[in-house]
């Protein structure tokens, strides 16, 4: 009886103990987690515009990426009619719980970077569903509202080696690069993930071999994501839009 006394006794002390440690080093490494956490989603939105930026974003140490964050991006939040919305950053915007809110009810963060000599890429941030779980991406648009300038992406649980490509495989993103969001006539395309390979190189890229579900999902990710955005860009283009230019301090 006392030796099964002690075992309760012995594992609540450790159980209590082990409780203690792993708060104490939640709660002590938090605030660095919250770094981390902020500079890798930086650097996923700069890799669409990797080939925009002096050095490899990939190989960039944290403080060159947030440098690049202060000195070269302006954020801006919009709403689904392409309204400013003043005051926000866009990086506080969560497209996670965005994409549960009411379609009209969303706030879309939009990232301009100022590359030095004067060009803009207006990068945008979409989120849309794979075969198991979400992807999301960022697409860099060039100054003319209609040519991709480059790309990045991720998932949530993607199958390694199939729809997990579209982060993994450098090629994929690649192929975005140049391709155009709206046709000869004007009219909105967006980019088509192609199975068996794109037909049309500007407005469609090359499939993943095995994994048609998650490259349709990321086909109808440009064509809804993007589009959110339109409503900005022709006020931008028929000099309606309030000015990009330091927005939100």
């Amino acid at each position: 009886m006392e030796r099964t006394s002690y075992v309760v006794m012995f594992t609540l002390g450790m159980t209590v103990l082990v409780a203690l440690l792993l708060s104490a080093l939640f709660y002590g490494t938090k605030d660095q987690a919250a770094i981390n956490e902020d500079v890798f989603n930086k650097r996923a939105i700069l890799g669409a515009i990797s080939d925009h930026v002096e050095k490899d974003v990939k190989s960039m140490s944290d403080a060159e990426v947030l440098g690049i964050f202060n000195d070269q991006i302006e954020q801006v939040v919009l709403d689904m009619d392409g309204a400013v919305v003043d005051g926000i950053k866009a990086e506080k915007v969560d497209m996670a719980k965005e994409k549960k809110k009411p379609e009209m009810d969303r706030k879309l963060p939009l990232y301009v970077y100022n590359k030095p000599g004067g060009e803009k890429f207006y990068i945008v941030s979409i989120r849309g569903n794979g075969l198991w779980d979400e992807i999301w991406g960022n697409i860099a648009i060039a100054n003319d509202f209609s040519t991709v300038a480059g790309a990045s992406f991720d998932h949530k649980g993607e199958t390694p080696g199939l729809g997990a490509e579209i982060k993994d495989n450098p090629v994929f993103a690649r192929n975005f690069k140049g391709t155009k969001i709206y046709d000869a006539d004007g009219n909105y395309t967006s980019i088509n993930v192609r199975k068996g390979g794109a037909k049309n190189k500007t407005h469609e890229v090359d499939g993943i071999s095995g994994a048609t579900v998650t490259a349709d999902g990321v086909s109808e990710m440009l064509y809804r994501g993007i589009k959110y955005y339109q409503p900005y860009f022709k006020k931008l283009k028929t000099g309606k839009g309030k000015p990009i230019g330091m927005l939100v301090e």
